[in-house]
């Protein structure tokens, strides 16, 4: 059937596209204490966060002399699975280590 000017499709479906929402994202801190040591900061930074001794060092500098260090920034999920892997690590190494997450 061709189509006129003046005849109309009725139920005629049209595509449309939604828009994903991006994930929210998560900062990871570690936070300091007075029992872990430096190497065992810097390994878990290089470690669990894919960070260069040298920004491995940076951070846990900050960690010590501010109490409280950016690890990164991840979706909700690698996030929880970080905490979760850094806190079991420094457990089975005697160490109180605590990582937190903050909504960004």
């Amino acid at each position: 059937m061709a189509k006129t000017d003046n005849q109309v499709f009725e139920g005629v479906l049209e595509k449309t596209r939604s828009k994903t929402k991006k994930p929210s994202l998560f900062k990871v801190f570690l936070l300091n204490d007075d029992f872990t040591t430096m190497d065992f900061v810097v390994y878990i930074l290089e470690h669990y966060f894919g960070k260069s001794s040298a920004e491995a060092v940076q951070v846990m500098l900050h960690v010590h002399k501010r109490g409280k260090g950016l690890a990164g920034v991840y979706t909700r999920d690698i996030a929880e699975t970080k905490v979760s892997l850094v806190h079991s690590d420094a457990r089975k190494n005697g160490f109180p280590l605590t990582c937190t997450l903050e909504r960004e």
